[in-house]
This record gives structure tokens, sequence and C-alpha cells, in this order.
């Protein structure tokens, strides 16, 4: 029985979709399980797959954003009557089979030489005769006259234009090195020069071989644009940076990698998520007037993929110890990677962490992923001279960088907590006491 194809609801909060490919076009054959078009949600793209065997019999959408649930296809038996489906959506039996991309918005064309127009070349008798007499094809002139037609000034304008200048030289250079000169632009007399000149330009960018390339921006980039935008009208962002010593989280790796094998970045989230709870106010976020403070922490971890951020939500971090913490940042990360998320992977995250040390910055400053109010950026570990009890010794150090909104968190507070963050870097046993 013929029914329709719709918006799939992938997650809670989701309220629409984008079309973004389809994999199968009308007429093709279904079976269950068979990827028929690719859904795209503000960070993920999802693959369709049919739920029955059958026909493609109409798709309703070509591309686009679709609301869920909402119809954008009809599957069916090849020889099954689907004129109700087709009524329901406002269109009618005879649309079966129609392509939409076909349809030509009928905005008003610009002019044209007559010889892309087709048909009889319109132009008056004097224009015809000046046309004849100067032995210029009139088929290649851009009429002004009414309905398009050629005037005798459009016959003398384009005689005018196509006049070129050129020295005896110039003619002979330009014969030999295979230049034509009408594509030299130069209101005076063409010489030689003019001539060599445009050939080695000419011979340069064949060399160079410029392209420009275009493509429209993926809807993981078009949302990371607006949304960085939006922090940055949103927030009053202030930025602080600190160097901690990251020896004692060395030796933490150390000591555990026989039991389990922990991240600087694992380490990191679990002592972030400790010191927040001290100082609710970077773990919070603004709702109008209202300032939303909270006793837990759900720590977000930005992973880098080929076109763009994302950033899956490690839930309830302070709660969690370091081997549960590093086997879930490690999962989420690789689902991120094999795009894998589901909507609820991403949802509900109260502070932010990024970083980019991998790839040697050392400093930096990140947006605030909004509503939240504050996000840290870790920056790469390098070997540095410091004075230790007296004695100049070599230790790993680090920056990092924290990112606030002010509307909430004053400097005075943002320092006492990048002031707590280093000393539990670096002696993380005061988290036990």
């Amino acid at each position: 029985m013929a029914e329709f194809i719709v918006m799939p609801k992938m997650g809670l909060t989701m309220t629409e979709g984008i079309i973004s490919n389809w994999r199968k076009k009308e007429g093709d054959s279904l079976k269950k399980g068979d990827i028929i078009f690719d859904v795209e949600t503000d960070k993920l793209t999802n693959e369709f797959d049919a739920k029955k065997d059958g026909i493609l019999r109409k798709i309703l959408v070509d591309n686009g954003t679709v609301p869920v649930l909402a119809p954008v296809a009809i599957i069916g038996e090849g020889d099954e009557d689907i004129s109700e489906l087709l009524r329901q959506t406002g269109a009618s039996a005879k649309d079966e089979g129609t392509d939409e991309k076909q349809v030509v918005n009928q905005e008003k064309c610009p002019a044209v030489p007559a010889a892309s127009r087709g048909g009889r070349v319109k132009a008056s008798p004097r224009a015809k005769k000046i046309a004849q007499d100067l032995g210029v094809d009139i088929f290649l002139i851009v009429g002004t006259g009414p309905d398009g037609s050629i005037t005798e000034d459009d016959v003398r304008n384009y005689t005018e234009q196509e006049k070129k200048k050129v020295s005896p030289a110039a003619a002979i250079i330009a014969d030999k090195l295979g230049v034509d000169v009408n594509n030299i632009e130069k209101d005076t007399r063409i010489m030689k020069e003019d001539v060599v000149r445009y050939k080695i330009s000419e011979e340069l960018e064949k060399y160079a071989s410029p392209q420009e390339f275009r493509r429209p921006m993926s809807t993981m980039r078009r949302v990371i644009s607006e949304r960085m935008l939006e922090s940055k009208r949103t927030s009053p962002e202030v930025s602080y940076n600190i160097k901690v010593d990251t020896t004692a989280m060395r030796h933490l790796r150390e000591d555990v990698k026989d039991e389990v094998k922990i991240s600087y970045n694992d380490i990191l989230i679990k002592i972030v998520s400790e010191t927040l709870l001290e100082f609710p106010l970077l773990n919070s976020s603004v709702d109008g007037n209202e300032i939303i403070t909270r006793n837990y922490v759900n720590m977000g971890v930005a992973v880098a993929l080929t076109d763009g951020l994302i950033v899956p939500v490690v839930k309830y971090a302070n709660a969690k110890g370091l081997k549960d913490i590093a086997k879930e940042a490690k999962e989420l990360a690789e689902k991120a990677r094999n795009n894998e998320l589901s909507p609820d992977d991403l949802k509900g995250g109260t502070f932010t962490i990024s970083n980019i040390g991998m790839y040697g910055i050392e400093s930096f400053t990140p947006i605030i992923n909004q509503p939240q109010a504050a996000i840290l950026g870790i920056n790469a570990i390098t070997d540095e001279v410091k004075v230790v009890d007296g004695e100049i010794a070599i230790r790993p150090m680090m920056n990092i960088s924290l990112t606030a909104d002010h509307r909430v968190v004053d400097g005075a507070v943002a320092a006492e907590f990048m002031s707590r963050l280093k000393k539990y870097i670096e002696k993380p046993g005061f988290l036990l006491l």
C-alpha cells in the first residue's frame, strides 16, 4: 500500500531537518534498509533508510528545510494509484513524474545579441543598410529599440566599440604571436609593446593556472558561523591566561597507565569539573534577567572535524572518576568523527573545554559556546626553565586560556578561578581533601 515517507524526528529537540542529498530518484526500486536521502540537522548529517520494499513513486521535496513528520516522498507499488496521497499534499495526479527543478523563474532577461535570441533579427531598414555598408554582422548587435529591435545608433555604437587603432608593427607582432588585438584593453593606439606585454601576461596566467572555487557552506559551517556571531553579539567577553606546571599530571598518567590510558584532556575535564563547583558563576548561563547556576557540570569537549567543530557533552563529569571520563570522552570523539552522534549527545552542556595544544598553539582566545558563561582553552605543553625551590629546573609548562561573560563573571572571580585551577592542576591531591 502506498504511503508517505516523512521527515524523521531524530532527538527530542529536533523540529526540522534539511534534505541535502537524494540517494535515489523517482522510479527506483527500494529494498528495506536502502539509503534514500541525507538529512542535516543543526550539527549532524544522518542517512535515512527505507522502512519497507517498494518503488520511490514521487519525490515531494527536492532539497531544503522540512518540518519533522512532514511528507517528503511517496513509496508504493509500481502500478498503484497514488492520486489521493498527491491530493493531500496539494499536488495532482498529473504531477506524478514531473521534475520540480524544471520550473524556471520568469525573471526579466538581460539584453542579448540577436544571434542568441534565435529567429529573425529585428532591425530597422536603415540599421540593416548601415550594417551592410560597414561590413558588420548585425546578428552580433544588442538592440536597444522597442522589443529589442536594433537601431542605426546601435549599429554605429557597436562599430565604434569594435574599432581598434593598431600600429602596423603591432599588427605584425600580433599576427606572429597569435594575439587577438581585440582582447587588448586600451583606449589609445595599440603599439607593439602592448602586444608583447599582453602575450607575456597571457603566458604567465596560463602557467600559473589561477582558479577560484566556490561552494556553499555546509549546514554545520553555517550554524558555527551564526553561533559565533551570536556569541560575540551577546556576551561582553574578557580573556584570562595563566601558566601551569603539568608535572603532576604527567606523573598521574604514568601512575595509572597499567590500569587505564588517560589523556591530559581527561585529567583536565575532571579537575575543571571539580573546580567549577566552587565557582558556580563560571558554570552558569543567563536567561533574560536571571542567572542560572547549577550543582553539577556537563562538560562540553570540542572535537575538530573536517568541515567544522562539534561539541559532544560528558554528562555529570564532576561525579565521574577518571576511568569513566576517559572512556566516555573517547567514545564521544569517535562517534563525532564517524558522524554517529545523537542530538542528545550534544545538548545540556554547562561549560566547554577546547584543546588545540596538539597543534603547538601556546595561547588563544576561545569564543563562548552560548548560552554558557565561559569556555577554557587548553594549549601546548612545552619544556621551560623554571626556578623550583631556589634551583633552576626544566618543567613541562602549559598556558590555559579562559574566556568569560563579563555580564556574569567579574574579573576578580575569573582570576580566583584560574588561580584555584592552577593549584589543583599542579597539586591534584588537594581535590581529595
